[in-house]
């Protein structure tokens, strides 16, 4: 007989290894096991990309410093080959790369890690810049004209000029649609208060996102509203909205440009960024930044491959939930782990805009697979159509989502074309051969289980554990081998021996009563 000694040494290996390495990351790294008093801190990283021309290259980005809101923890670069500093001068911070010779695409890396604090200050231009009225051409002279009349009729100084600037520009008349072929919000706002006599730059700003990759910097401009140095007002133009906003960082606050390439083209910079709620005292002595062999930490990834696990980390948790409902509960699903891939899509969709596009496209799949069933294909193109009829489907809906004004259900792009199309081909075939009401038990069993796994995945407790504590991996596994070795009754099963276990109490009673 095979002696079962070897798996569940196995499974105990797995569990104590996975339990030390996560009592390991609380005890020497300090990283709580429940969210407690942390310090939030952006870790973000600039990608600067450009083609070199096999001659010397040098690269100069401007880089964030401590200002209002932010403190700056640490930051680093990175680009092998490549020299780097980092300038002082006019009270502006730039990293600046060069190189003797580069040819070819060329990959240039910043990171700094921003600690968000509200008594921090910062070295924000209060300086009054100089005003620059630039000679424009008809037909935008006479609409900017136009437009800093109509304004200037319901504004008292700079400040309130700026607000009704931008309710103008906003109300989408015929000067404003004119101005906004002429330049984009931010500079053409920037040259309206600069022929209005108004001090006023532009400035770069990013929106911190948790998880966000490859975003562009945004326009915000900066108006002053007297001849004082100190007094200004910080506009997004595209918004309107006044004010520093939350979550925004002044990545570049001097009117530079935010890039200087010398020696290359076609350059641009992008960023990633990632939210790490972080104890006090690890985010204030930077540990996760000290690489160790037995530190089995996600932070010393870039950031880009970081929020990437942030989001497969959460996989085995789903799968764990789909092994104890299917083997433990007895509940029927269509396909084995499609349902944690349906509760992946609800986390980007939110719960009921992920089940009502999950309902609205099977639907509709599986009444056009009902035509295709008569043109009797082979399985290769009868399953490529459904594919091409799910990816039509998802870009009607969201079409008709955005024409409705939903913005959610145009998330509905995020739910698997391809794991959708085989959910619609394998309902279409079970109704075939079994009926609608086994379609309705796996397809109800399907959502069931995705909508437990997505509760159980979009959990603060589970995100955080999954991502700071990487043994939990392997004591995930350990419990899947243990489930793997259930082979008793499961729970949606019991009701079959209902009858028998009333039977035999029946018997039972009658016994006992022949014996009084």
């Amino acid at each position: 007989m095979y002696s079962r000694k070897p798996f569940y040494l196995i499974v105990a290996a797995l569990f104590l290894v996975g339990l030390a390495l996560m009592l390991h990351r609380y005890f020497v790294y300090e990283v709580p096991w429940l969210p407690g008093e942390k310090r939030q801190i952006w870790s973000i990283e600039a990608k600067v990309e450009f083609e070199a021309n096999g001659k010397p290259v040098k690269a100069s980005l401007a880089i964030p410093g401590s200002q209002p809101g932010f403190t700056l923890m640490n930051e680093s670069a990175a680009s092998p080959g490549y020299g780097l500093s980092f300038i002082e001068a006019n009270g502006t911070s730039r990293a600046e790369w060069s190189i003797r010779n580069a040819s070819g695409p060329q990959e240039l890396y910043y990171k700094v890690d921003m600690m968000l604090d509200p008594f921090a200050r910062g070295p924000l231009s209060t300086q009054i810049p100089t005003m620059m009225q630039a000679d424009v051409a008809e037909p935008y002279a006479t609409a900017m004209d136009q437009v800093l009349s109509l304004a200037e009729e319901r504004s008292a100084d700079g400040i309130t000029l700026t607000r009704e600037l931008l309710k103008e520009l906003n109300n989408r008349g015929q000067n404003a649609e004119l101005l906004a072929q002429y330049k984009a919000p931010g500079p053409l706002l920037v040259e309206l208060l600069h022929r209005a006599n108004v001090p006023a730059r532009l400035l770069k700003g990013l929106q911190l996102e948790d998880g966000r990759r490859r975003q562009p910097l945004i326009n915000i401009v900066q108006v002053y509203s007297g001849e004082q140095d100190g007094q200004y007002e910080i506009f997004n133009p595209v918004t309107g909205d006044q004010g520093r906003q939350e979550q925004l960082l002044l990545w570049e606050y001097h009117s530079a440009p935010v890039l200087d390439l010398v020696g290359g083209s076609n350059s641009r910079v992008t960023f990633t960024m990632l939210e790490q709620e972080q104890p006090v005292n690890v985010a204030l002595a930077n540990k996760f930044d000290q690489p160790h062999w037995i530190n089995v930490s996600l932070y010393n990834l870039p950031l880009e491959e970081q929020a990437l696990f942030k989001g497969i980390l959460l996989i085995p948790i789903g799968v764990l939930v789909v092994v104890f409902l299917r083997i433990i509960v007895g509940i029927k699903t269509s396909g084995t782990f499609m349902p944690v891939l349906i509760a992946m899509a609800f986390i980007q969709t939110s719960l009921l805009t992920g089940l009502v596009g999950f309902l609205i496209i099977v639907g509709t799949g599986l009444v056009l697979r009902s035509y295709l069933s008569h043109l009797n294909l082979l399985l290769v193109a009868r399953i490529s159509a459904v594919i091409i009829m799910v990816i039509g489907m998802i870009g009607f809906f969201s079409i008709v989502a955005y024409q409705l004004g939903l913005t959610e259900g145009m998330k509905i792009t995020f739910f698997p074309m391809i794991i959708l199309a085989w959910t619609i081909e394998r309902m279409s075939i079970l109704w075939e051969e079994e009926g609608p009401k086994e379609v309705v038990k796996q397809g109800g069993g399907s959502l069931m289980v995705a909508v437990v796994a997505f509760l159980a995945m979009n959990s603060e407790l589970v995100r955080h554990l999954t991502f700071n504590f990487l043994g939990l991996q392997l004591i995930v596994m350990a419990v899947v081998l243990l489930l793997g070795n259930y082979t008793g009754y499961r729970l949606t099963e019991l009701k079959r021996f209902k009858p028998l276990v009333d039977e035999q109490k029946l018997d039972e009673q009658k016994v006992d009563g022949q014996k009084k």
